[in-house]
């Protein structure tokens, strides 16, 4: 049968996202909120998001709590009807978090809970699924916090299995995982911000594109492409081919920096597919995360967005 998508999401930490938008918040007072949303997310449904809204179809996969896992069904069907849903379920809810963005003052705050869907039971489970959807040239994007201790040797597994099958791993996480992950040598593209690629580095590394594009290539021994991101500052890319340094033209404030990194991610993914460039790519990266940023997607066409988002990309020496 043929494949219907050569991209899947692997969340092991998938949430409701709740964001409350109001004006003045502090603590203490009792305030009517502006808006109020309620969506299915975790950083993998994040990119299954950002990617489906670029008209990009993909599977979304990973793990789901079997109590409302129909609820979430029909949130994303609904919403984003171009992601195929092949989540396994696990014992439980899935965790809520809660985004608080004061608009009038230009600040968040991010209020996040721990995961518990994964477990050694959730994650067999979960590596049978996988096996039966991921084929050879897929890419299987594993984003989004890890277990610890023995259950991140059953992930280890998991990404083994998948690369066995001839699919590409992209690895968006932080932490000890990350740097374990990595050593594997399985993984093929890697998206960590500043901090992350310092604690692979195991050292802090300066905010400017020339340090950072050194620490990205040192990487290069064990993955074939880090996309590293820089929030306000733009993004970098290296390859053993090069390296290129971007950033949005003109100055625009954000409304909210909530899923930016996974939108820079899916757009980086979707041209780089498209047009096999980086520079190309992570022009289309930046433009993605540009429109997450501004909350100007998913009620916009992107087309029509990304025409709009000036992007300047320069490759270094």
């Amino acid at each position: 049968m043929k494949q219907k998508t050569s991209i899947i999401t692997v969340g092991l930490s998938p949430a409701w996202d709740i964001t409350c938008r109001g004006k003045n918040l502090d603590w203490g007072r009792h305030k009517n909120i502006d808006e109020q949303t309620i969506v299915p997310a975790g950083k993998a449904l994040n990119v299954s998001r950002a990617l489906a809204w670029m008209g990009q179809k993909n599977i979304a996969a990973g793990l789901w709590g079997r109590n409302d896992f129909r609820q979430m069904q029909r949130e994303v069907k609904s919403l984003w009807p171009a992601i195929e849903v092949k989540l396994t379920t696990a014992a439980g809810n899935t965790r809520r978090n809660v985004t608080i963005i004061d608009s009038a003052k230009n600040k968040e705050m991010h209020l996040r809970c721990k995961s518990e869907l994964a477990c050694q039971s959730s994650l067999k489970k979960l590596r049978g699924d996988l096996q039966k959807i991921v084929r050879k040239n897929n890419i299987c994007i594993f984003a989004g916090a890890m277990p610890e201790g023995n259950l991140l040797d059953d992930v280890i597994g998991i990404i083994e299995s998948c690369s066995e099958a001839g699919a590409k791993i992209v690895l968006d996480t932080s932490g000890p995982a990350l740097r374990k992950l990595v050593q594997t040598g399985n993984i093929w593209l890697i998206k960590p911000n500043v901090r992350e690629l310092g604690e692979l580095a195991g050292k802090q590394i300066g905010d400017n594109p020339a340090s950072l594009a050194h620490a990205g290539r040192e990487l290069l021994d064990k993955v074939e492409i880090v996309l590293i991101s820089r929030g306000k500052n733009g993004a970098i890319a290296v390859t053993k081919k090069g390296a290129w340094h971007g950033k949005c033209a003109g100055r625009r404030k954000a409304l909210s920096t909530v899923g930016c990194g996974d939108f820079l991610l899916a757009g980086f993914l979707k041209a780089l597919i498209e047009t096999k460039k980086i520079a190309s790519a992570l022009k289309t990266a930046l433009k993605t995360a540009t429109a997450k940023a501004l909350d100007r997607m998913e009620n916009e066409p992107w087309q029509e967005v990304s025409g709009q988002i000036g992007v300047e990309i320069r490759r270094m020496k």
